[in-house]
């Protein structure tokens, strides 16, 4: 030993036992086995061995020479390397090399070698392995803490080691790494920023991407440092996010995206940071919010992410950005709201506010994706999203704009299906969004070809799957019916029935492909273009052709179906043209029309599933439904499938079914399997059906006359079989037993007039009006109702209401007044209105016969007034006797008998005279009567202008057609009121106002063709001329002429336009005028001056009065709004599902090819009335909603509507309108009836006294409130089949919210008290009273 010493001290070298002298003049690998020996040695030796420390030190001194570190072979560095970290593991803590140069030189070497790591299956892996082990575990980089380089040194060994990682290492590499690296940065003094870049390089996503190991070894190198490197963080984020220095770094650019991952890896490496990021959210760059805001809502959203709660300052900001003024903010706010409801459900209900703003912003993607983002979490967990979010999007399937509809429709849709359907979240979830089904099929009455396809397209796949096994589809499709609402039963039978249409269309076409030539197919145009294109293909493919005829053939099987479509749009679609506008009009038309869930089979499942219901083995109650309702439903889904696939019922099997449900003792399953077999033309026995003629109900024997009628080629045999004991057997004694055969007389007579004439005649004449009408046998109950229940009605006058409609379907039968019978009816039918109903005048009719008779006479002169040649014998003081029965006391009274005027008018067989009776609803005390009237004005000008459209050959009917041609008559029609007696009475002038806007306001809110001009013309012609009832009367010509006056101020004050030239000279009715007289000018002013002020000025409102609105939103700091952007975001309808939006009606068609829309007032009046009450005297301005949504201040008085520049554009209310609103409707007008006369009339007794109306003429009673037990529904008329499927176009007041009433004196809105009993029948009007009753007192 002391020889070595020696040695050392010498500076001579000391090699171990074994090893020859390491130097330049030996070949590589020679020196390579002296250094494996070397390394061996010093591998061996420990920390404890001094001696040895002293041998070696000179060898450790030579191994660092330059010689070795600048070696060029890898295994001679490697194997220094080796034996240098292993002389740092011996010598340490004190390091035999003092030179800082060195020492530098040493580690910048051994970092070098450090890259061989990257290589793991090289020989020599395992040696860089134990140098990287050894450093780590000896820590001998903290030697360079001391350096003036050091920060060089361990930026050079960050980047080696995170360029070296890969997934080739192991675990155990991974941890010396981090070993290695955490020691430098925790037991350091400082972490220089291009040490922390780095590390932190590796997070950035494009890095991140490239080498996912650096960014673990990044990952948890930070986790390991937390503590001992936030300093250092929050130091580089404050100089780039506070100060703006980016020049600090060269990831100042990427300083969110790194914020975000070290978020992730631990938030407590941010706890000084976050706060910087709500000052960047208020930052006045849209870049750089919308990139802190694209980061944050990664951090809110994360899975595991608490910091919306550990941060509610920053988060509040951040809620706040969701009405931010720049669009892709508001847009990434919304896309993140879907991901926040996911992962943290506890925020949904500081989501909620947020997102109802945004569900009416004015850009469409953000409505859009408010949409997305709510069905996309409502899809993961329904209970993630609350009855409101869902609400949202009920809203957004009114949207102006089609790719917001369509994505809310969808997504009710996917809902629907998945919790419904398939009951994935349990009844309870399937109860939550029960209402979908209703709504989606409500959007079916939206005027837009695009809703109602995609109606039909989410009915089969989505509501009804269409690849369903039969029996399950038919299940599904029965329970479904059964729970519809009515609205959205009609829209589905619309559905079919459209669908049907169309198959016949296309039948039509492939008959005329089939003809030599295609010729006079309609002008050119988009679907004109398309159908000819279709017709060019059929006649040349044939094969084409032979499908499309079996997809419309009437036998098609679902399944065939399904091959047919298949088949033509594999033929039809070319892979070189992946867009093709033409295949794609052919998918949609084969989507129409193929009938993929009824066939035979199907209608035989669904029979049996009915079947099923009626025997009570059917799982109704487990699906939801009463068995009641059930059957009830199932049997209208079988008629309707009857009319729309009559051929489908033609099995052996359905007939044995439907032959058991007709002899069951059950009325209605019987009367519904006659209407079954009416429709689908399935023979009968004739013995069968005579026997339901005369001993059935009423309804059945009905329908089996009209399934002999349509059956049998013998039936004037079978109905003489019929009629003959019936009309011998009659007996007024028993009216119970008449009603029946009255019903079946009735149907032979008009479908077999000239079989039975004779007879028929002595019938109407001896039976129908002097045994029946004419007699009142049983006296009526007493009672002050006006109105009870069908079952409580009596027999006689059941009969004697079967009896007048046996009359009037004779006279329908018969078609001429030859005989004069039309005459005789007609007085007998204003004799019955004359009398109030009593038509014996004895007093023995209860009140409730009286009502239903006056009803029954009322709509049997409708009736016959669809008749021309019975239209032209009504007088025209029938005619206005008629018309009162619109004001009649009873409000059941009232309410049918505008439903079935209303009826005739849009089916275009009454005459437009008719039409002014809605004037007259102006004055009726019920809000939601005239708010009806309103409705049906609306909609039947419409059908008059789109007919018009549609045949513009037509013009010689312009007369009856052209909705301004109602004004005449509705001048004539008011100048004739029993109410208006004194000419210049300003209460009953003002009355005559109201009932004139109430028409001329809709039809004057499109000023087409300068039609204000025209009604101005039409007016002053008027004034011209005399009444042609009463010519030579001064008294009745001036209330004309004053009427006239009323007219011309309301359209002068309402107007700016009327003073242009009349686009044509109007042509007055001939009936109701004299022609005008070329010596008389008649330019007197008939009206008092106090009326002046009374006319009002401003433009007619354009959209409708029952327009539903969306709430104004709130938020803070938005009040300007464009316009355009208004109109965009506006709902066309209220949240209350509402298929009939009045909103829409403006400018709605009545298309009358297969794509007719079902109008639906029912639902309409029903959520609108039900929301809140609208005020009487004040209307506010539309609102404009914004990105703020603050409400405008609402205007005193009425405010003239703006101009609307899109169809649709509703009027708005503020919530404070809305609140002065709710204080005015305080009172319930439909319960309570008004404390005085609403039109303004005297007392009876000062009305005979001051002027007696003409003797023998019935004026009109005084309506109403109906009382509560009198709200029943008015019964279904036994009319045609086409009547009982009518629209029901009304629904009963149920308080609430009610239409807009006519302005009126403030007197007039503090009316509807609860002074007078509900019960008690009003006043009657426009007569004397009758000396045998005592008038009634004044009501105070």
């Amino acid at each position: 030993m002391a020889h070595s010493k020696t040695r050392a001290t010498d500076g001579k070298i000391t090699y171990p036992p074994g090893v020859k002298e390491i130097s330049d003049k030996i070949s590589k690998e020679e020196m390579v086995r002296r250094l494996k020996m070397v390394v061996k040695t010093f591998m061996d030796m420990d920390q404890d061995s001094e001696e040895e420390k002293e041998l070696y030190l000179n060898l450790a001194l030579h191994l660092a020479s330059d010689f070795f570190l600048k070696h060029p072979d890898k295994d001679v560095r490697l194997l220094v390397a080796c034996c240098l970290a292993d002389i740092f593991r011996i010598y340490a803590p004190e390091a035999p090399y003092t030179s800082p140069d060195k020492l530098k030189d040493i580690f910048m070497f051994i970092t070098r070698q450090l890259k061989g790591l990257e290589d793991t299956k090289s020989a020599q892996f395992n040696r860089y392995f134990y140098l990287l082990e050894n450093i780590a575990w000896v820590k001998s980089y903290n030697i360079c803490f001391e350096l003036e380089d050091s920060n060089e040194i361990f930026t050079q060994l960050y980047r080696t080691l995170f360029q070296v990682i890969n997934n080739g290492h192991n675990q155990k590499v991974h941890m010396h790494m981090v070993d290695l690296m955490s020691s430098i940065i925790c037991e350091g003094d400082t972490v220089s920023q291009e040490l922390l870049d780095t590390v932190l390089v590796n997070l950035v996503p494009a890095h991140k991407n490239l080498n996912k190991q650096a960014y673990d070894l990044a990952k948890a190198l930070l986790k390991r440092t937390a503590q001992a490197i936030e300093p250092y963080i929050t130091n580089f984020f404050n100089q780039v996010l506070m100060l703006g220095k980016t020049s600090v770094s060269d990831l100042s650019e990427h300083v969110f995206d790194l914020i975000l991952e070290l978020y992730n890896i631990d938030s407590h490496l941010l706890l000084s940071v976050l706060p910087q990021l709500e000052f960047k959210l208020k930052s006045n760059d849209n870049d750089e919010r919308l990139q802190v805001v694209k980061l944050l809502a990664k951090m809110f959203g994360a899975k595991d992410s608490e910091l919306a709660v550990q941060n509610k300052p920053l988060w509040q900001c951040y809620l706040g950005r969701f009405n931010d003024i720049h669009v892709p903010i508001r847009l990434e706010c919304v896309k993140f709201a879907s991901h926040c409801l996911m992962n943290h459900p506890d925020l949904a209900k500081d989501l909620t506010e947020y997102l109802k703003v945004r569900s009416h912003d004015p850009e469409e993607a953000i409505r859009h994706d408010v949409i997305v983002s709510i069905v996309t979490a409502a899809k993961k967990d329904l209970s993630l999203v609350n009855d409101q979010l869902l609400n949202f999007v009920r809203e957004r399937t009114l949207d102006k704009r089609w790719r917001v509809r369509k994505e809310a429709m969808m997504g009710l849709a996917q809902i629907y299906k998945k919790y419904s359907l398939q009951g994935e979240a349990g009844k309870e979830a399937t109860k939550q969004i029960s209402w979908i089904k209703d709504k989606l099929l409500h959007i079916y009455y939206q005027n837009s070809i695009d809703d109602r396809l995609l109606v039909e397209r989410i009915f089969a796949q989505y509501m009804v799957p269409h690849n369903l096994e039969t029996t399950e589809r038919m299940k599904c499709l029965y329970y479904l019916y059964a729970t519809l609402d009515l609205n959205a039963v009609k829209a589905l039978n619309e559905m079919w029935k459209c669908q049907n249409m169309l198959r016949h269309h296309v039948k039509d076409l492939l008959d005329l492909v089939k003809q030599p030539k295609v010729r006079n197919l309609p002008d050119p145009g988009k679907a004109q273009d398309f159908v000819k294109k279709l017709a060019q293909v059929l006649e040349e493919d044939e094969r084409i052709r032979s499908q499309l005829e079996t997809l419309v053939s009437p036998t098609c099987s679902c399944k065939q179906a399904e091959c047919c479509v298949r088949e033509i749009t594999k033929k039809l679609g070319s892979p070189k043209q992946p867009s093709n506008p033409f295949l794609e009009m052919v998918k949609f038309l084969l989507e129409r029309i193929a009938p993929v869930h009824i066939d035979t089979e199907s209608i035989s499942a669904l029979i049996k599933q009915v079947n099923k219901s009626i025997d009570g083995t059917a799982d109704d109650e487990d699906e939801g439904v009463p068995t009641e309702q059930a059957i009830r439903a199932g049997l209208e889904l079988l008629k309707v499938l009857s009319f729309t696939h009559p051929v489908s019922f033609h099995s052996a099997e359905t007939f044995e079914s439907l032959l058991g449900c007709l002899k069951m003792d059950d009325e209605k399953v019987a009367e519904a399997a006659l209407q079954i077999f009416k429709n689908t033309g399935i023979s009968l026995t004739p013995l069968l059906l005579q026997n339901k003629a005369k001993k059935g109900p009423p309804r059945q024997a009905k329908y089996a006359i009209h399934c002999i009628h349509a059956m049998f080629s013998s039936r004037d045999t079978q109905f003489a079989q019929i009629f003959e004991p019936l009309h011998k057997g009659l007996d007024p004694s028993d009216p119970e037993q008449l009603i029946t055969p009255l019903t079946t007389l009735g149907h032979l007579a008009m479908l077999a007039p000239e079989q039975f004439a004779g007879p028929l005649k002595s019938l109407v004449a001896n039976f129908i009006v002097k045994d029946l009408l004419m007699n009142d046998r049983v006296p009526g109950k007493k009672t002050t109702k006006l109105w009870v229940p069908d079952d409580e009605v009596s027999p006689e006058t059941l009969a004697k209401i079967q009896g007048i409609k046996l009359m009037v379907r004779w006279l329908l039968g018969v078609k001429n007044n030859m005989s004069k019978s039309g005459n005789s009816t007609l007085r007998m039918l204003t004799a019955i209105l004359n009398s109030d109903g009593d038509l014996t005048e004895q007093g023995k009719m209860g009140k409730p016969d009286m009502s239903r008779l006056r009803l029954a006479a009322g709509c049997a002169l409708l009736k016959l007034a669809q008749e021309p040649c019975y239209h032209e014998i009504i007088t025209l003081e029938q005619y206005q006797l008629c018309a009162l029965v619109i004001n009649d006391e009873c409000y059941q009274v009232r309410q049918a008998f505008a439903q079935k005027l209303h009826k005739g008018l849009c089916r275009l067989r009454l005459p437009l005279e008719y039409l002014a009776i809605f004037a007259l609803c102006a004055k009726d005390p019920m809000k939601e009567r005239r708010a009806h009237a309103r409705q049906c004005l609306l909609k039947n000008i419409n059908i008059r202008r789109e007919y018009l459209k549609q045949h513009a050959a037509v013009s010689e009917k312009l007369f009856s057609l052209l909705p301004e041609y109602v004004v005449p008559y509705t001048i004539h029609l008011l100048a004739h009121d029993p109410d208006y007696v004194k000419v210049q009475d300003i209460e009953q002038l003002k009355d005559i106002k109201e009932s004139l806007w109430f028409v001329l306001e809709i039809i004057m809110a499109k000023n087409e063709n300068n039609s204000h001009a025209f009604i101005r013309k039409m007016v002053e012609n008027i004034k011209q001329t005399k009444d042609a009832q009463a010519p030579t009367d001064p008294k009745i010509n001036e209330k004309l002429y004053t009427v006239c006056d009323v007219a011309m101020n309301i359209i002068i004050s309402k107007s700016t336009t009327y003073s242009l030239e009349s686009p044509k000279d109007p042509v007055l009715p001939a009936r109701f005028f004299t022609q005008p007289d070329k010596n008389f000018s008649n330019t007197k002013n008939y009206l008092p001056p106090e009326m002046k002020s009374f006319f009002t000025p401003g433009k007619p409102k354009a959209a409708n009065v029952l327009g539903a609105v969306n709430k104004p939103l709130s938020t803070a700091g938005k009040q300007l709004q464009t316009k355009s952007s208004r109109m965009e975001t506006i709902s066309n309808a209220s949240s209350s599902s509402n298929p009939s939006s009045p909103g829409r009606s403006k400018g709605s068609t009545i298309n009358s090819g297969p794509l007719s829309t079902p109008q639906n007032l029912n639902t309409l009046l029903r959520d609108q009335i039900c929301d809140k009450p609208r005020g009487r005297k004040r209307a506010v301005a539309p609102c404009q909603e914004d990105d703020s949504g603050q409400d405008p201040k609402p205007k005193r008085g009425r405010k003239k509507a703006a101009n609307m520049s899109a169809p649709g554009q509703e009027e708005q209310w503020t919530e404070e309108a809305r609140i002065t609103a709710d204080a005015s409707m305080e009172e319930d007008e439909q319960n309570s009836p008004p404390k005085k006369g609403r039109r303004g009339r005297p007392p009876k007794a000062t009305t005979a006294k001051e002027e007696t109306p003409s003797k023998g003429r019935r004026g009109r009673k005084k309506a109403t409130a109906p009382s509560p037990d009198e709200e029943e529904p008015v019964p279904e008329e036994d009319e045609e089949e086409e009547d009982r499927n009518s629209e029901n176009m009304e629904v009963k007041p149920k308080g609430g919210r009610q239409a807009r009433t006519p302005r009126r004196s403030q007197t007039e809105s503090s009316e509807a008290t609860d002074n007078s009993a509900p019960s008690t029948p009003q006043k009657r009007r426009g007569r004397p009273p009758k000396s045998a009753q005592q008038p009634p007192k004044k009501i105070a």
